[in-house]
């Protein structure tokens, strides 16, 4: 992946954390660091259930808008069940 690859990849991850951050309630990482990581992350979840479960994903296909933003928010979910129970 190249340099704009990178870029690209950021600026998507920041989109899909923001929105995540915004639709989830309770306490949030902050820091746009953090939300560019949540939104990366979160694709990458949708991506592993879409292809592993539905079988929507194949190698090389990018998952969608809707469904990063919801790998983004259980994400966000599983780190507030972690910091409730510490």
């Amino acid at each position: 992946m190249g340099l704009f690859g990178l870029i690209g990849t950021a600026i998507v991850g920041l989109i899909v954390g923001g929105i995540a951050k915004w639709l989830s309630p309770g306490p949030k990482p902050d820091g746009c660091i953090v939300t560019i990581l949540i939104g990366i992350a979160g694709a990458m979840i949708a991506k592993y259930v879409g292809s592993e479960v539905f079988g929507w994903y194949r190698d090389g296909d990018a998952p969608g808008w809707i469904m990063s933003v919801l790998g983004a928010v259980v994400l966000l979910w599983l780190y507030r069940l972690v910091r409730n129970r510490g």
